[in-house]
């Protein structure tokens, strides 16, 4: 019997990490040192499809007989992508768009073997609906949170009461990366039962 092929996450997201382990997989992490497209007047949905093809193809040009997962997540809202923010009078911003209003949180997944070629790519969508946020609690937020490495300044898995209302689709999408989407691909490819 042959071994398991080797699974490599193409990310140094450490969310997406904590993730694809609670799979059960094993798998490395290889960050693909690739520039990620992110216009924000691009449609969210090719937006993250081109960055985590990019980031699959990155990293399986480099090891070929792995099996390589590329993510990428977005914040999507008024025909705006909200990407992470530059700094934190830009991530205030961002929070106050998405106060008291709902936003769709875009993940794309790519999965990729160089040696055959073998490929999938996914998209998955979920929405979210902030509570109206005042002054005082954003700046609570932003004290608590480390926002600068999070499309649309939040993290769902961190203080959320302060900001969600509600949700509707994955929350691991929302987190970053979809379990239940990544599962039936790495089936696919033969990595899980």
């Amino acid at each position: 019997m042959s071994a398991a092929p080797r699974l490599i996450l193409a990310s140094a997201s450490p969310r997406r990490r904590e993730l694809l382990a609670e799979l059960g997989v094993v798998f490395d992490v290889i960050p693909a040192e690739v520039v990620e497209h992110e216009d924000p007047s691009s449609d969210p949905r090719l937006m993250v499809a081109h960055n985590s093809a990019l980031k699959a193809d990155w990293v399986a040009a480099r090891h070929p007989d792995a099996l390589v997962l590329g993510a990428d997540t977005t914040v999507f809202i008024d025909g705006v992508v909200l990407n992470k923010p530059r700094d934190l009078a830009d991530a205030r911003s961002m929070l106050r768009r998405l106060s008291g209003r709902t936003h769709t949180v875009f993940t794309g997944l790519a999965l990729r073997r160089a040696r055959d070629g073998w490929q999938a790519d996914e998209g998955v969508a979920s929405d979210v609906t902030f509570k109206p946020l005042d002054e005082a609690v954003i700046t609570d937020y932003l004290a608590r949170v480390h926002v600068l490495d999070k499309a649309g300044a939040y993290g769902i898995q961190e203080h959320a009461e302060l900001l969600v209302a509600g949700r509707t689709g994955s929350y691991t999408n929302i987190m970053g990366l979809p379990l239940e989407t990544t599962k039936q691909i790495l089936t696919r490819a033969g990595l899980m039962g």
